[in-house]
């Protein structure tokens, strides 16, 4: 078929109009004037295609021509991925660096897989063995995780011939009887969803060793989650902390529109950070998106989508995959951008109309899931995206249109990080709604009256807003002995649980076991107090105890057979001071 060229009849900022493309089709990537910018097609009208640019159009002039090169935008799929950092539309920047120095020049053109380094292949099928498509046909070591070369979802054949040896991404390992040969490396589109074979319920938990996500508001494996908050609330520091701690395989972590230097910091902190899983690094494990506030905005729109499809690759494999999008509000704004260059229709905020279409379609791509393939695996893919609303207002078109996708909604609260109160996450406005599906597993492999624990906190911390109203039109003198005790058992889950510092060796990660026993110790306080209150014992006798300062440094403590020992001690001492009246 003849390739498709046309010339530029308009510019208007990144996105470009050309004439003469009739034969073009949606979502072709083209090359775009002398310098061969790299665009896609977003919208066809007769003889004119609309593009829009991956690159600064600064300098483009009327009658430049523009060629189709009559593919998707695609990213490439295969080892080298680990622990490299690419532009939103997965060009390597330290390659690009090398190019370009320290600004990028436009038109460069790099693969986002080496073309040079050699992989040592080890094959796991042998002559005459039926494939299709999504089996392994071998292994490749990349770093301390298994890189398993899968057979493409589209080819299906008899293995003919099979290589054991070292191998780039480019070269054959396996030819199949249908005569299509296997590299290394695959590519895909990067719209369309990698296919499995069946989405799993959500019923297994996203470990992430922050309390007040794990115990208060889970996230499941293959689930979605949301962080919004206003500026200072800490969205980049819990992204990264999810991203340093959270019990996946995989991460891979999309700055899309952030600040530079908050990329910078990941950089230069992943290297260094140990997983406590491997003790090995954690950018191991690690694939970073960068593009950043400074870099052109269609580019920005595509890095998301180039984020998941990587993720989808692993969760083929049988890994858990965790994706940070840090943030989905400045996706938002260059897809309004980029619409009121085409002269769209606005809808609510001068948003596009498919704005809510275009985030179920990301965020759909999410799942626990059974893989193709003969063998039986089961991956994952857990997105995780901050939302940075305008002043902190929830009610804006990102928020609210995410909020009716995601299954966790993390609220951060701006009065909570002015106090000083890390994860600022208000525990009144924030849900999970996968407790239902997760009560089974936590039982099991937490302790049976997990689900009771959690209930009497939260119900507890939802009494203490009740009782802070009176207290402001009354005074605290006001309220009985037993709400008191409310107050002071709601300080400790507040002060004592939920505060956690993500820059402390000991609290910054916290397992599940330590987070049980640590509620045991404040529900123990909490019922033998109120038993202590109705035979008479004062508050005041109660919080002159040693006991409180025990359980206030439980959160420093790295034993969990010290914390264990708290709940029997704490029940004797006040039940002591019953006898003792």
């Amino acid at each position: 078929m003849k390739m498709v060229k046309g010339h530029i009849a308009r510019i208007s900022g990144p996105v470009v109009i050309a004439d003469s493309m009739r034969g073009s089709r949606m979502y072709d990537v083209v090359k775009v004037g002398r310098e061969e910018l790299s665009g896609e097609i977003i919208r066809l009208e007769g003889e004119e295609a609309v593009i829009q640019v991956y690159e600064d159009t600064t300098g483009l002039t009327i009658g430049e021509p523009v060629e189709n090169t009559e593919k998707p935008l695609s990213v490439e799929l295969g080892p080298g991925l680990i622990s490299s950092i690419y532009d939103g539309v997965q060009r390597p920047l330290p390659g690009l660096m090398e190019r370009s120095g320290s600004f990028i020049s436009r038109g460069i053109l790099i693969p986002g897989l080496d073309r040079s380094k050699k992989w040592n292949f080890i094959p796991k099928v042998k002559r005459g063995d039926h494939l299709a498509g999504g089996d392994i046909i071998g292994t490749v070591d990349e770093f301390h995780i298994s890189h398993k070369i899968l057979v493409p979802p589209s080819m299906e054949g008899s293995v003919l011939e099979i290589s054991e040896g070292e191998f780039t991404v480019t070269e054959p390992v396996c030819t199949l009887d249908s005569g299509d040969h296997i590299q290394l490396m695959q590519t895909w589109p990067v719209r369309k969803g990698r296919p499995f074979a069946k989405k799993l319920n959500p019923n297994v938990p996203l470990i992430t060793g922050q309390r007040i996500f794990d115990s208060f508001f889970p996230l499941t494996k293959g689930g979605t989650a949301m962080i919004p908050g206003g500026f200072g609330t800490g969205k980049t520091v819990s992204e990264q902390t999810l991203a340093k701690w959270a019990d996946a395989h995989i991460i891979v972590y999309i700055g899309c529109g952030e600040r530079g230097n908050e990329m910078t910091d990941v950089l230069e902190e992943f290297p260094q950070l140990v997983d406590p899983r491997t003790g090995l690094p954690l950018m191991e494990r690690t694939v970073l998106v960068a593009n950043t506030s400074n870099m052109p905005v269609a580019a920005r729109e595509a890095s998301i989508y180039t984020g998941i499809t990587m993720g989808e690759y692993y969760r083929d494999m049988g890994y858990d995959v965790a994706l940070m999008a840090d943030s989905t509000s400045r996706w938002g704004e260059a897809l309004r951008e980029v619409s009121g260059r085409l002269e769209e229709m606005p809808g609510e905020e001068g948003y596009p109309a498919y704005l809510a279409t275009r985030l179920a379609a990301f965020y759909e791509r999410a799942g626990r899931v059974e893989c193709i393939g003969s063998d039986d695996r089961i991956g994952s893919v857990t997105i995780v995206g901050a939302v940075s609303p305008p002043g902190g207002d929830f009610s804006e078109p990102i928020t609210q249109n995410t909020l009716r996708i995601t299954g966790t909604f993390w609220a951060l609260d701006t009065n909570l990080a002015y106090r000083r109160h890390f994860p600022s996450v208000n525990w009144i406005k924030s849900y999970s709604l996968y407790l239902d599906s997760l009560q089974t597993w936590f039982k099991e492999n937490v302790g049976p009256d997990w689900e009771e624990l959690r209930n009497r906190m939260m119900y507890l911390l939802q009494k203490e807003v009740e009782l802070q109203e009176i207290v402001q039109l009354v005074g605290p003198d006001a309220l009985p002995e037993s709400e008191k005790a409310i107050l002071e058992v709601t300080r400790m889950i507040r002060e004592d649980f939920l505060q956690q510092s993500a820059y402390s060796d000991t609290d910054s990660y916290c397992p599940l076991d330590k987070q049980y026993w640590m509620l045991k110790a404040i529900h123990a306080f909490d019922t033998a107090m109120s038993q202590a209150i109705e035979k008479g014992v004062s508050l005041k006798d109660i919080s002159a105890l040693p006991l409180k300062s025990e359980i206030a440094r439980m959160k420093e403590l790295t034993s969990v057979d010290e914390i264990q020992e708290l709940s029997p001690r704490i029940i004797t001492k006040i039940g002591s001071m019953e006898a003792e009246r």
